[in-house]
């Protein structure tokens, strides 16, 4: 495929939702696309590509000769905030409002010029779904990416039945306290011992019109229509939930780690290309360098989570008192309606062994050797990228489908503490030591470990994720 020259290129748009947690490995696979003989446009909102040319420099989307870039709409009023945008607003404007706008750019694509290819197909963010109307109006195969681990896309599929046998809506928020959701359940394909506080949580609800509720639900309805599902995973880490998702859909590619999959490309223009919202501050690799190997807990509930002042607090005290060395990422923004400050007291007691910065290189910091434990808000990408480190995790999640994984991280792939979600400092402590210096901290790392070595073994060559995104190419995207 690397042969095509200029027009007979298969041109891929690829369609994130806009958040980083989602930006990201759409861009990962759009270059392994790229990488593959592919003509990319990827398509930014116009509120991401601001916030891009601002983190990343205004050479950050000049693309190179066969991978641009191209904004629509979100359809939201204009903001400069360094923030992620809301994200029940995002969703309802985009399925709203996106279509019209995404159609008159595949129009224009398709009559550019010379040297762009037409379109041949879709690759979009599994909650843009209004990118499938637009697939069936031009004729193009489309592909959903469900940035999501599959046992939380699984959970999703499971909305409807959860609304038909009502578990949800709540009959009034007490239940989300009171032991409710401590309720098992028997019927759902490819788990066991699943809990209702397991599924993504946007079943916490007392109303049926609960707008996240009701927009999943038809972001799933859409799936049938679309040629197949992408997955940032890997065959062995999920293998009895990819086998109830593939008796509902039959093509589904697993092609993950994507990190671990763009090893296989050694290209330096790719170099000049950004997908990072964030500016990322690099001092703290210097400063790992300088701590000995397995000492630091790295700390990030990543780019959307916000906790409240005393939150904040519990977690900066727990940390000090455990008398480890930590690097914790404090967004701008992770204080809800304030600033984030930390008490005076703490900053001076710890400052011989911690760092405290607004964003890093996270996939470099995982795996760097220095770090023996990650205290996370349990998102995809994060855990992920912490098995790709072999990091064992203590799991904090705050909404979406993060519950689901931190079950998965607890439970099934045994790398993982869960902390109660109303946080206290002796319990950080606790778990912090226990993470790093106790017995079950020990198991954990082996099993993180040995998930390590299954997913290099799912990217290499001939490895199931390896073939998978070759058979995806071949069998759907070049159809």
């Amino acid at each position: 495929m690397g042969s095509n020259a200029g027009n007979d290129k298969p041109h891929a748009v690829c369609v994130p939702y806009p958040s980083q947690g989602h930006v990201n490995p759409m861009f990962k696979l759009a270059k392994l696309l790229h990488h593959q003989g592919f003509y990319i446009t990827f398509v930014h909102t116009e509120f991401t590509r601001k916030r891009l040319l601002k983190s990343s420099g205004p050479a950050a989307l000049d693309g190179l000769p066969d991978f641009r870039f191209e904004t629509i709409p979100d359809g939201l009023p204009p903001s400069d905030a360094d923030a992620t945008q809301d994200i029940p607003s995002v969703c309802e404007s985009t399925s709203r409002t996106s279509l019209a706008p995404f159609c008159s750019l595949l129009t224009k694509l398709n009559n550019c010029s010379p040297k762009v290819p037409p379109v041949t197909c879709i690759v979009a963010d599994g909650v843009m779904s209004f990118t499938v109307k637009a697939a069936e109006q031009f004729g193009f195969p489309e592909v959903l990416f469900w940035t999501t681990a599959a046992c939380g896309f699984l959970g999703y599929t499971q909305y409807r039945h959860l609304v038909d046998k009502g578990y949800t809506p709540l009959k009034d928020m007490s239940q989300v306290t009171n032991g409710y959701l401590d309720t098992t359940l028997d019927w759902v394909p490819g788990t066991k011992n699943i809990r209702l506080r397991d599924f993504p949580s946007f079943i916490r609800t007392t109303d049926s019109n609960d707008f996240m509720l009701n927009f999943m639900m038809s972001e799933v309805e859409a799936v049938p229509k679309a040629k197949a599902i992408i997955i940032n995973t890997f065959d062995a880490l999920e293998k009895d939930v990819l086998d109830a998702l593939s008796a509902m859909y039959p093509r589904i590619y697993t092609v993950g780690p994507l990190q671990l999959m763009m090893n296989h490309i050694h290209d330096e223009r790719y170099d000049s290309l950004s997908s990072k919202l964030w500016k990322e501050n690099s001092e703290c690799i210097d400063w790992l360098n300088t701590r000995e190997p397995n000492s630091v807990v790295y700390v990030n509930f990543g780019s959307i989570t916000v906790v409240t002042a005393q939150q904040l607090a519990e977690f900066a005290w727990g940390l000090a008192n455990s008398k480890k060395s930590f690097l914790w990422i404090i967004r701008p923004d992770i204080v809800a309606g304030e600033s984030a400050t930390l008490p005076p007291e703490f900053v001076t007691e710890t400052k011989d062994r911690s760092m405290l910065i607004s964003w890093c290189p996270q996939e470099q910091v995982l795996k760097h050797p220095a770090i023996g434990g990650f205290l996370t808000h349990s998102g995809w990408n994060s855990t992920i990228e912490s098995i790709v480190g072999g990091v064992p995790v203590i799991c904090w999640p705050f909404f979406a489908e993060q519950q689901t994984n931190c079950r998965y991280s607890c439970v099934e792939w045994g790398m993982g503490l869960e902390i109660d979600n109303n946080v206290k400092r002796d319990e950080v402590e606790m778990l912090v030591k226990e993470l790093m210096d106790g017995e079950k901290g020990k198991k954990m790392k082996e099993k993180a470990m040995k998930w390590k070595k299954k997913a290099e073994e799912a990217t290499e060559p001939g490895g199931s994720s390896y073939m998978n995104l070759e058979k995806l190419v071949k069998e759907v995207l070049l159809h």
